[in-house]
């Protein structure tokens, strides 16, 4: 009786402890956004008149900015394109001036992220200019900005972000562990990571699976992709990396495990960039060549959610519950 009791104690607190988040969000994350309320009822959806003056400055006004008073605020951005980024930027800086209880801001896909490091003097390492302007987020009544990424490139850029942020780095692979096991070769999936810089990020993530790590060597003027370790032979293998671009090494990738025996591949990642419309790569296939069986994204990068919609093999899982529990931490 006694641990009923503490038990219905502490499931009060625990319900006590949970915010009501009032949830903003630019015009490119609506339908992600209205996922996430979906998820719980203690996120409310609000909105903001997203207009442009003559000039083509943006024009903004926060709806509801006196009832959002001492209460919790989150905002969902999309950095898609340098374009978007000052207006969004502007209604950011501005949330947390409207005294509300706390703020939080959730960016899916870290934009610059592969370009954390210089190789020679000149490079710009735009990154880190972009940690620069998330860290200065003005404080709120609440304290620091809660910073929400997902799968950001590289962990060493946490150390980029100043003391005014409080990022908090989550990952989409615990989406793609639930889809394999619905999988009816679930027993035949083999993961593999198309470098070493991909298996360092993620492979304690997936241990659970056999590994397969490919690796790109120079030959002449070309970087030609090799297997390094583990074997492919009947298998259903699946690739994993964060993003993806032209997906050029994924192709080349999944040429050799079908070169060693695998029977499928299919490839993870959590940002679909795809600039130029290089997905269609992925859909337009020859009829001579065996191509991916599935290709899984988030839903971080809207536009390309937009672009490949039923269009085979793409497959979205959406970052919508993982998001809705990130805003009660």
């Amino acid at each position: 009786m006694e641990n009923d009791s503490n038990n219905e104690i502490m499931g009060e607190l625990k319900s006590r402890n949970k915010k009501q988040v009032h949830l903003f969000y630019c015009m490119e994350c609506e339908e992600l956004a209205r996922k996430v309320a979906a998820h719980s009822q203690l996120i409310t959806l609000q909105s903001i008149n997203w207009r442009n003056f003559d000039d083509g400055f943006p024009n903004l006004y926060i709806n509801n900015a006196h009832d959002i008073r001492g209460q919790h605020v989150a905002f969902l951005a999309s950095f898609s394109s340098p374009a978007v980024i000052f207006e969004q930027l502007s209604v950011i800086y501005n949330l947390p001036r409207l005294f509300v209880a706390s703020f939080t801001l959730v960016l899916p896909f870290f934009p610059t992220g592969s370009f954390e490091r210089m190789e020679e003097e000149g490079d710009v390492a735009t990154a880190f200019t972009m940690a620069r302007i998330l860290s200065n987020i003005p404080i709120s009544r609440g304290g620091p900005t809660s910073l929400v990424i997902y799968d950001i490139h590289a962990l060493q850029e946490r150390f980029y972000f100043g003391d005014h942020v409080l990022p908090l780095f989550e990952t989409g692979i615990p989406l793609l562990k639930q889809r394999l096991h619905q999988l009816p070769d679930a027993d035949k999936i083999v993961v593999a990571f198309p470098d070493d810089g991909a298996w360092k990020r993620f492979h304690k993530l997936l241990d659970h699976f056999p590994t397969i790590i490919c690796t790109k060597v120079r030959e002449g003027d070309k970087r030609i992709v090799r297997l390094k370790e583990g074997n492919p032979a009947d298998c259903h293998v699946v690739i994993v990396d964060d993003l993806v671009q032209s997906g050029g090494t994924l192709i080349e990738c999944q040429k050799v495990l079908v070169a060693h025996g695998a029977a499928k591949v299919s490839a993870y990642v959590t940002h679909g960039v795809f600039p130029k419309r290089s997905w269609e790569r992925f859909t337009a296939q020859k009829n001579d060549e065996k191509g991916f069986a599935f290709f899984w994204i988030t839903d971080s990068c809207p536009r390309t959610v937009e672009a490949i919609r039923n269009k085979a093999p793409f497959e979205v899982l959406s970052l919508a519950g993982s998001i809705a529990d990130a805003l009660q931490i």
